[in-house]
């Protein structure tokens, strides 16, 4: 079971965090994060043998990447590309390699539904000729894209995060849309694991697949949430 975090945001946990999860999403500038703060976060996922990926976003610091931008599709893609040539250079002057790429906020949003978006990133993990896994929402378009390409993908679930009935992830505004309870979140893991669903808020049982699972390095529970998390794999 694959548990990723998405790190080197400025939270100031990276370290805690690192030996409960197997990979990690490093900001890349965009909405967060500098080449500072991306060499010391690749030198303690090598330090601590997790997997490396890169967190591009939109070019948006001043709301953490969290709005939705609508820009030319060849803008965004040389902004992602650069982002992920960033983050790769550093890597390999580590003596790693980077594994995956998974989008930040409101990019990872919108290229779950809108086509420009989706190919967009598709086309700018493509570039790099590598095989980059890209992490995605299951019953999205931009895994629908990436499946009709061969490209290779990773069902990403989020532990910490709730639901609609059509998989999009409620709103941040919305007050239950983040779930810190770690008992909770463990109970919802398994059974997406076991039962290959998810209670949504409206509480219904959607189907979902999984291969990697998300907890946000801001949730205040995060140690604890991923202390339960490790009793599911040992279990």
């Amino acid at each position: 079971m694959d548990i990723n975090c998405d790190l080197g945001e400025g939270i100031g946990n990276d370290e805690q965090i690192m030996p409960f999860i197997s990979s990690c999403n490093i900001a890349c500038g965009a909405h967060a994060g500098s080449l500072t703060t991306m060499r010391n976060t690749v030198h303690l996922a090598k330090k601590n043998a997790i997997k490396i990926g890169a967190h591009p976003s939109f070019m948006d610091r001043a709301n953490f990447g969290r709005k939705e931008m609508f820009i030319p599709k060849q803008t965004l893609k040389l902004q992602i590309i650069d982002q992920i040539r960033s983050l790769k250079e550093i890597t390999e002057n580590e003596g790693e390699r980077l594994h995956h790429v998974k989008p930040h906020g409101a990019l990872y949003n919108m290229a779950a539904k809108f086509n420009d978006v989706a190919m967009a990133v598709i086309e700018a993990v493509n570039y790099f000729e590598e095989d980059l896994i890209l992490y995605v929402p299951y019953n999205s378009l931009i895994a629908y894209k990436a499946r009709q390409l061969e490209m290779p993908y990773y069902y990403e679930v989020f532990a910490d995060r709730s639901y609609h009935n059509d998989l999009t992830l409620v709103s941040r505004d919305e007050q239950e849309a983040v779930i810190t309870d770690p008992l909770k979140i463990s109970k919802r893991i398994k059974q997406m694991i076991q039962e290959g669903v998810v209670e949504t808020i409206h509480g219904k049982k959607t189907s979902i697949k999984l291969n990697t699972i998300c907890v946000h390095g801001d949730n205040p529970n995060i140690i604890k949430i991923l202390k339960a998390l490790s009793n599911i794999k040992k279990n």
